[in-house]
């Protein structure tokens, strides 16, 4: 039986990149493929190492007539040893954040997406097949010299939001127990995501528009003690009250929060793609984001995109969008007809088509 081998930087739970290669995989196993996921030992989490391979230790799985998909997203070990494998070779760029962002708050991330940059710039024709999450990847991509970058947007399991919401976040946060309304981000803590915007545009809007509101940020702040700790300081700064640093959540948390929340705000100015932007869709929560990187893209037109961050001004567009019903109404119907055009894609089909060369 043929192999197509997947090489990830890391592979955990709740992690995009690893849930987009079990989506795959599912997807390669029923062409009638083998299909096992590599990565660096140390990266793999300990409970998933039943899931995925230590690459270093396994590299006699692969061989001239298998084809060897590396998910490009950092910088790591595996990024150098994907082109020393035998077999045709296939990459799936995801973006790589500006090692700038980190600089000053996290310089071993920082090394890590400095390392990332630089080798994506040295992979440009060391694959027979070049592949995109984004028309903005793979923009970049063509940028750099890769040749013929397709776009493929990522494969999501929707049917894990849909499943059920934990209910004690439910009964702790819900409107009708407090009448707050609850503004939603989620996201990694991390600077490129501009936390510190959502908390500035979040005092305008508790001071001069609802008294009466909370904001929420779920996002692991694992490795970035020192930004969330920046972050607690700006709170306190400002006096403001209800701001939940919810941290790493389960799935069934994470559903909860999506349901809660009266609008889902992205400050964000580095995003390859952003899955939350889709996950806040399925729950109709409206969306309000900058539009950073594939932001635009990945909203398809739906959901109220602003281009600057002046914070009393977006505090009164929250204001709109949380109160005004027929606008709400509107912005949702938008949001479900992109939605529906997302999942109507047939992902597996075009992955097929672009990959037929090497079937």
């Amino acid at each position: 039986m043929r192999s197509i081998h997947q090489i990830v930087a890391g592979f955990a739970s709740g992690d995009a990149i690893s849930n987009e290669a079990r989506a795959l995989r599912t997807i390669f196993q029923s062409w009638g493929f083998d299909a096992p996921i590599y990565s660096e030992h140390k990266r793999i989490l300990p409970e998933l190492r039943s899931e995925a391979r230590d690459l270093q230790a396994h590299r006699g799985d692969f061989r001239p007539d298998d084809i060897v998909l590396l998910h490009l997203s950092i910088g790591s070990d595996v990024n150098d040893i994907f082109p020393t494998l035998p077999g045709r070779k296939v990459i799936l760029y995801h973006n790589i954040t500006p090692a700038d962002y980190f600089r000053g708050i996290q310089e071993q991330t920082a090394v890590l997406l400095g390392r990332g940059r630089r080798q994506v710039a040295a992979l440009a024709g060391a694959a027979d097949i070049n592949m995109a999450d984004s028309q903005y990847n793979a923009d970049e991509l063509a940028a750099l010299g890769y040749a013929n970058p397709q776009v493929l947007p990522l494969v999501l399991d929707f049917s894990r939001l849909r499943s059920r919401p934990d209910r004690k976040i439910l009964r702790r946060y819900r409107g009708y127990r407090d009448g707050r309304v609850n503004i939603l981000f989620v996201g990694r803590c991390a600077p490129n995501k501009r936390i510190e915007d959502l908390v500035n545009a979040f005092y305008y809007y508790q001071r001069y528009v609802q008294p009466n509101s909370r904001l929420i940020h779920v996002g692991s702040h694992a490795g970035m003690e020192q930004y969330h700790a920046l972050l607690l300081v700006r709170v306190r700064e400002l006096q403001l009250k209800n701001v939940v640093f919810a941290g790493a959540v389960t799935q069934d948390m994470l559903n909860a929060y999506y349901q809660v929340a009266h609008v889902f705000l992205s400050m964000s100015e580095h995003e390859g793609f952003c899955i939350p932007l889709l996950e806040a869709m399925v729950h109709d929560v409206p969306v309000v984001a900058y539009a950073a990187g594939a932001v635009p893209e990945t909203l398809g037109g739906a959901g109220v995109l602003v281009r600057d961050k002046p914070f009393d001004l977006l505090a009164e567009t929250l204001g709109r969008v949380a109160e005004d019903e027929a606008l709400r109404a509107a912005i949702l119907r938008g949001q479900r007809e992109r939605l529906a055009r997302y999942e109507q894609q047939d992902l597996a089909g075009e992955l097929k088509r672009i990959l037929a060369p090497l079937l």
